[in-house]
């Protein structure tokens, strides 16, 4: 059986709805993401612009704004369900690994 789209989030999808909790620009997530996980995880534009597009499709966010070619988006309350429900899922996953482990 497929997996539901957005059930689970890679972690550019993540971070890209974690930056969105305040209005911003692609440019601005980019840097964002950047500065967050200290250069362990970066967004390139192709990528960043189509999630983008897709979040937007699927109501997770709205655009906000729009000057020129700069446009800004905000994180609708489906968008931040789903950014709990991946932060519950990682939660989770931390404690498997620690019971796993022996509590290590």
């Amino acid at each position: 059986m497929p997996r539901e789209k957005f059930q689970t989030l890679t972690e550019q999808m993540f971070y890209i709805l974690l930056c969105l909790r305040a209005e911003c620009c692609g440019t601005d997530i980019m840097r964002r993401v950047d500065e967050m996980t200290g250069g362990q995880v970066s967004v390139g534009p192709g990528t960043l612009y189509n999630l983008l597009d897709q979040f937007a499709a699927a109501g997770m966010i709205r655009e906000t704004g729009r000057k020129g070619r700069r446009r800004s988006y905000l994180l609708t309350s489906k968008g931040s369900q789903a950014l709990l429900r991946e932060y519950e899922r990682l939660c989770r996953m931390k404690e498997d690994y620690v019971r796993g482990m022996g509590g290590q």
